[in-house]
């Protein structure tokens, strides 16, 4: 993996909460399509233009089969905490000092559009 790339974004994971949150009234897509989609993709799939240097490959949001298996609570989790509190990958930063718990349960909804989910029921 580039060195450089995981140094870039543990800086930005680092220096994140300490920017001013704009998202605030942003829908879950708008969120999504400003701070999910580098790694995650533009539709979902988890081939955002990050990836080729990633040595942990991003969840394709679109997998419908593998996002049916993951509760909502789960998700909303490795949003606001970060991959590790879920045991994923560290590259999956904390969000909850970027967004509100209101905007994290909309990204969560956009996810169930993605993959056209529900869930765990």
């Amino acid at each position: 993996m580039n060195r450089t790339l995981v140094g870039l974004i543990a800086l930005a994971a680092l220096l994140m909460p300490l920017l001013p949150s704009d998202s605030y009234g942003a829908t879950g897509k708008e969120n999504y399509a400003t701070y999910c989609m580098q790694c995650h993709g533009i539709n979902g799939t988890g081939k955002g233009i990050n990836v080729r240097d990633m040595a942990v490959q991003p969840r394709d949001h679109t997998d419908a089969k593998a996002m049916n298996g993951l509760s909502n609570d789960r998700l909303f989790k490795a949003i606001k905490e970060g991959g590790p509190a879920v045991t994923k990958s560290v590259l999956m930063p904390a969000w909850k000092s970027i967004f509100t718990d209101e905007e994290i349960r909309d990204l969560v909804a956009h996810l169930r559009v993605l993959c056209a989910c529900t869930g765990p029921q």
